[in-house]
């Protein structure tokens, strides 16, 4: 599922057709373009600039020169085609054609990605890969909720999932189940440091995949820091790892 690595590489993507003139959209997925009418997005667009790309945590958007924004979202398997050759069995479910003759498409096997316009980002926290000390520590210690489920609240902190939320706390040597409200100020402080410098390096690498922890995700992993037996439960209503050796505060 892409998390905030896999969404920075998609507004890099979004950074090639800046500048490039709208002639064409194709809106008519209406799951995808929900709430639009198909056409509705093409006449808001048709003639426009995209002009520049923004994300935050998960969530892209992308300013028009004069228009309105255009929100896109990944979904669990999206990504963002640019200048490629029409995908099969319609997975490009939202695309732009531009007056040059490029193209670029959200490409979604599942169908669960989003396009819209004026999209609205009130209920997003800040993002994970910038959020600054003092409002990490006020937003994220508000709740008793476990670690890894505060992780995984888009509202506290935008562009942590389930991958990094395990690398954040292996980093940090915390345990996932360990309360939110239960850290200090300096061990919030140093749980901040592993949340930036798990996305730097993801986002650094090509993604939440490449974190060190993640390959020994399987039963029967260990622990790629002291070599003990990985534990396994569900926390925060996804699968976790963590290891009992050096997590274990």
């Amino acid at each position: 599922m892409p998390e905030l690595p896999e969404a920075e590489r998609a507004r890099q993507q979004l950074e090639r057709v800046l500048g490039r003139e709208i002639v064409a959209v194709d809106d008519t997925d209406t799951y995808v373009c929900r709430p639009h009418a198909p056409g509705e997005m093409a006449a808001a667009l048709v003639g426009h600039r995209l002009v520049a790309a923004h994300r935050r945590g998960k969530f892209l958007w992308v300013d028009t020169d004069g228009g309105p924004e255009l929100g896109l979202h990944l979904g669990m398997a999206g990504r963002i085609a640019v200048d490629e050759a029409e995908a099969p069995r319609a997975w490009d479910r939202f695309s732009l054609e531009f007056a040059d003759g490029g193209r670029m498409a959200l490409r979604d096997k599942r169908r669960l990605g989003r396009a819209l316009l004026a999209p609205d980002f009130s209920h997003v926290g800040p993002d994970a890969a910038e959020v600054d000390r003092s409002t990490f520590r006020k937003r994220f210690a508000r709740s008793g909720a476990p670690l890894k489920a505060r992780l995984l609240d888009q509202s506290v902190i935008a562009g942590v999932g389930n991958l990094l939320a395990d690398e954040i706390l292996w980093r940090a040597r915390m345990h996932p189940r360990r309360p939110a409200n239960d850290l200090s100020v300096e061990e919030l402080d140093a749980l901040r440091r592993s949340v930036r410098a798990a996305m730097r390096d993801a986002i650094r690498l090509g993604g939440a995949h490449t974190g060190h922890l993640i390959p020994h995700r399987v039963r029967g992993g260990r622990c790629p820091r002291c070599g003990t037996e990985l534990e396994r439960a569900v926390v925060g209503g996804r699968t976790t790892f963590w290891c009992p050796g050096c997590q274990a505060g």
